[in-house]
């Protein structure tokens, strides 16, 4: 038998899906920042979207370090 579906499931599934996006999106920042390099501006912006990818990231990790430690999901 299955087991059923829970909240739980899509809170977790949701973050991993979060988490997972941010840093695929930071595989590709150097390439965009490659692209752009004679506009500082944009250089600058790309920049700022990878360090809040990376951030967000990270903040996924540990609230699924959390949600895991205490037996949800």
């Amino acid at each position: 038998m299955a087991s059923q579906h829970t909240p739980a499931d899509d809170i977790v599934y949701d973050l991993v899906s979060i988490q997972y996006h941010a840093l695929k999106g930071g595989e590709l920042h150097d390439r965009y920042v490659k692209d752009a390099e004679e506009h500082r501006d944009v250089v600058d912006f790309l920049e700022q979207v990878r360090d809040e990818d990376a951030r967000r990231a990270v903040r996924c990790h540990e609230l699924l370090g959390q949600l895991t430690k205490s037996g949800i999901g």
